[in-house]
């Protein structure tokens, strides 16, 4: 990691500058400005280096309030010029900045040029309406500057750009850049929010974060946890932003730190309506139109937070409880009141309302914000709520994979509840925590199968088969969980929970069958929702995005994954982890592999250490396949052990994906042999676990790997799955099967269509292959052409067919086969061992290689199987 903070998101400004500073056509040079801490200074420096990197002589002064009183005080202690008449200093300090410049010119850099006093302006202005000097000047937006200074632009000698902060996207590519690796995008965003992309107050928050461990790197993603604790550098810039401020002033700040955004009429009502006013004119406060009402908020969200570090503890508590009072008062009829009103009340010095506490609980679990979930729930508890806050904590300990605490939570649920819905409520939790976080399936089907029996409710008791059929599907019992979720679903008293619940056994269900009638109904509600909701982020909308994907309803998937992270993105959580896994299945299903990359390591990242329940192991599994197809074979070796690991008895549907995971790996390390056996096995797995979806994506995976037998299947399957996957996918095989060029050609024309880029880009390469084998070198090479294309567009994918057209050597498939796996290290027995045959065999292949290619050792035919 690199200490320094390098220059990022400023490319444009920085080439349109440099050409500003070699103008031959007028006055040379620029006016930058732009808010404190935005980069001007840095920006100007730059210039400034670029220049004096071309031979040009550079001079850098630095105007400041203190020199303003001085004539010339910018300069002094540059040039060294005294004297008492304006005129002849002015000259004198001229020939001084020019003296020794070459053929390249000089270049004068003034920062903060605002605070040049008048005599150092006229020099300035001097420099550029001679055209003796190409002049770069740095001036703060919204300060008076002197006449000479303002004249610069105001005439049209010099163009003024003002500089914005860095958008959202830039402060992310500046951050992974100081820190050298990926960041979480959670963290990104954060880092936004609060220093709003002002460059100064971003390296300041960052390197007091660093400092502290509060941002680290987990499993190789930069995350950001905790609250931040400003340093006291950051807090000396933020304070002298905001000044010294009258009482009344101070107390419209201070209500704001704690309570933003409020309603106008409500700050006037704890404040002064003329002290509002007049922060807002200070440019402390905005003020903005919300619906019909106007809203404030501070200017700025670090100037709240250094008001609350300044703030007593008795005094914060009083704030608090004033703003809550305040809310409630006014009857907080806008969606976030009821929870704000819960956290202030939770600070303050107001008693505790469980009725209100509660509510505040279930309202952060819709939102994903498990954290606060589980202190407003606490806090209902205490209060004496009852059953409700129970049961809403245990569900936010449960999803934040908090197990021991979730099953010490649950223990009082069954004394507490007092009717069959409580009952079946507080069981399904059990349930949830034992199969997913506990990893204990069987006991966990042990206690639905035992309250089940004492259910007479009928509606407590279609929630349990919801419950059921979900836990079916993740058991991969994926007709079972099919006929039981419909059975729910179809049934006229189901409760808003069941048709949660069922609709998420049924989607998860419907992907590996590869049917997807309730798609669009189930895709339309969750859009309808007005909070993201957990189990819609966990249960159907993730599942109905795997049958997309399975299916190759590539667009469809992308555009939900788009939409839904960005109702997500602001929510902390199993939201922004499982739109991450959404996100990297749909860009590995593209063959996407880098991006699909970093979004499985991002989800791995984002539940380090708080699992609720397998879904390491799932990131895992999708990391593992997607590096053996990017061809890194030891990371993806790597990968697969830490998976291995990692295993959760649960999740059984997953367990094809596991073997074609492994299978990616083998291919990467040269076993292609040992891949297609992988992903047979795969397809005969999930055909017992009635997956057909699976099936076909496990059959062509073997296609793309060399495997002639599977075209039949496939081809039976193509009648069972909905979906454009299943008929390329068996044309691809049968033009395998029959060594025929073209239609190899027209199959991966088809799989580009859908968006499956890497089978595709493997279709074209086995098509390149079997013209070149048929001695038509045209179409070989128009096929090998569309093969390299494909592969670019996969970000470095690297296939068994890439390789082979890569270095298109006169090799068989076996040599080629043990060629790479010598190259790659292996000994005689080991490869032997790893394919099943005698050494001897082995022996033979290998002489047979090196008399072809003309090589005696190991070393040059890696050098030759890798150099192409």
């Amino acid at each position: 990691m690199s200490g320094e903070w390098p220059l990022t998101g400023r490319a444009e400004e920085l080439s349109r500058i440099g050409g500003l500073t070699r103008r031959r056509d007028g006055p040379a040079g620029v006016v930058l400005a732009g808010a404190a801490g935005v980069g001007k200074t840095r920006l100007a420096r730059e210039v400034l280096a670029t220049a004096q990197r071309r031979g040009a002589l550079v001079r850098w002064a630095v105007a400041t309030a203190s020199a303003r009183a001085l004539p010339l005080g910018a300069f002094a202690a540059t040039l060294g010029v005294v004297g008492a008449d304006p005129a002849r200093l002015v000259r004198q300090a001229s020939e001084a900045l020019l003296a020794g410049a070459g053929r390249a010119g000089v270049v004068v850099g003034v920062d903060d040029a605002h605070l040049l006093d008048e005599l150092s302006a006229v020099l300035v202005h001097q420099l550029v309406l001679r055209r003796v000097a190409s002049v770069v000047l740095t001036l703060r937006s919204g300060e008076s500057a002197p006449d000479a200074v303002t004249a610069l632009w105001k005439d049209g000698h010099l163009p003024r750009l003002e500089l914005a902060p860095l958008s959202p996207a830039e402060t992310a590519t500046l951050v992974e850049a100081r820190l050298g690796g990926p960041v979480d995008s959670a963290a990104a965003r954060r880092l936004w929010s609060l220093t709003r992309g002002n460059g100064l107050y971003l390296r300041q928050l960052v390197d007091g974060e660093l400092e502290s461990s509060r941002l680290r790197q987990v499993a190789g993603v930069w995350r950001w946890t905790g609250e931040p604790e400003l340093s006291p550098g950051l807090v000396e810039l933020v304070s002298a932003r905001i000044g010294r401020l009258p009482q009344a002033q101070r107390d419209v700040v201070e209500v704001l730190a704690f309570g933003e955004p409020l309603g106008i009429p409500l700050l006037v009502g704890l404040t002064d309506a003329l002290a509002v006013e007049q922060v807002e004119a200070r440019g402390l406060v905005e003020v903005y139109p919300d619906g019909r009402r106007l809203q404030a908020r501070l200017a700025h969200p670090l100037y709240g937070e250094v008001q609350r570090a300044r703030i007593g503890t008795l005094h914060a508590r009083r704030l608090r409880g004033r703003i809550a009072g305040a809310l409630g008062a006014t009857g907080g009829r806008r969606a976030g009141d009821t929870l704000r009103r819960a956290v202030l009340m939770l600070d303050s010095d107001l008693p505790p309302d469980p009725v209100l506490l509660t509510d505040a609980a279930r309202r952060a679990t819709g939102l994903g914000d498990l954290a606060l979930a589980v202190r407003v729930a606490r806090a209902a508890v205490a209060a004496g709520g009852g059953f409700e806050p129970h049961l809403l904590l245990g569900n936010a300990l449960s999803w934040s994979g908090r197990g021991a605490e979730t099953d010490a939570e649950l223990a009082p649920l069954s004394s507490l509840a007092r009717t069959d819905a409580q009952r079946a409520r507080a069981a399904m939790l059990r349930v949830a925590a034992l199969a997913w976080i506990l990893a204990r399936p069987a006991e966990a089907e042990a206690v639905l199968d035992a309250v089940a029996s004492t259910i007479s409710d009928e509606i407590a008791a279609l929630e349990l088969v919801a419950q059921r059929s979900v836990l079916a599907a993740y058991l991969g019992r994926t007709a079972q969980a099919a006929e039981a979720a419909a059975g729910v679903l179809a049934h006229p008293r189901c409760s808003p929970a069941a048709t949660q619940l069922a609709s998420w056994g049924f989607a998860a269900a419907s992907g590996g069958l590869g049917r997807l009638e309730r798609v669009d109904e189930d895709l339309g509600r969750i859009d309808a929702r007005a909070d993201p909701g957990l189990h819609q982020v966990g249960g159907a909308l993730f599942f109905w995005l795997r049958g997309l994907l399975l299916v190759g309803l590539l667009d469809r998937a992308d555009q939900a994954a788009r939409r839904y992270r960005e109702r997500c993105q602001d929510t902390p959580g199993p939201g922004e982890v499982m739109t991450s896994f959404m996100c990297a299945g749909v860009a590995i299903s593209r063959g996407q592999v880098q991006t699909a990359a970093r979004w499985y390591r991002q989800a791995i990242a984002g539940i380090h250490g708080r699992d609720p329940g397998g879904w390491s192991f799932a990131g895992l599994v999708g990391l593992t396949g997607t590096l053996g197809m990017a061809g890194e074979a030891t990371s993806a070796r790597q990968a697969f052990v830490e998976m291995t690991a990692a295993r959760h008895p649960t999740f059984v549907f997953l367990e094809p994906e596991v073997l074609l995971a492994q299978a990616w790996v083998a291919a990467a390390e040269g076993g292609v042999s040992e891949a297609v056996t992988l992903a047979r096995r795969a397809a005969e797995l999930a055909a017992s676990q009635h997956q057909p979806a699976v099936e076909v994506l496990a059959l062509h995976t073997a296609v793309c790997f060399g495997d002639h037998t599977v075209a039949d299947r496939l081809a039976q399957l193509a009648t069972q799955v909905d979906g454009p996957r299943a008929a390329p996918a068996a044309a691809h095989a049968a033009a395998l099967a029959a060594e025929d060029g073209a239609a190899l050609h027209a199959a991966s024309v088809q799989l580009e269509e859908m968006g499956a880029l890497l089978s595709a880009a493997d279709a074209a390469a086995q098509a390149a292959a079997a013209h070149a084998r048929q001695d038509r070198r045209g179409s070989a090479h128009t096929a090998a052409t569309r093969a390299h294309r494909l592969a670019q567009a996969c970000e470095g994918a690297r296939t068994p067919a890439l390789a082979a057209i890569a270095a298109p050597l006169p090799l068989t498939h076996r040599e080629r086969e043990i060629a790479t796996l010598a190259a790659n290290g292996l000994s005689n027995r080991q490869i032997a061992q790893r394919l099943v045959v005698s050494v001897r065999t082995v022996e033979g292949h290998l002489y047979r290689v090196c008399a072809k290619l003309g090589i005696s050792d190991r070393t040059t035919l890696a050098t030759l199987l890798n150099g192409h």
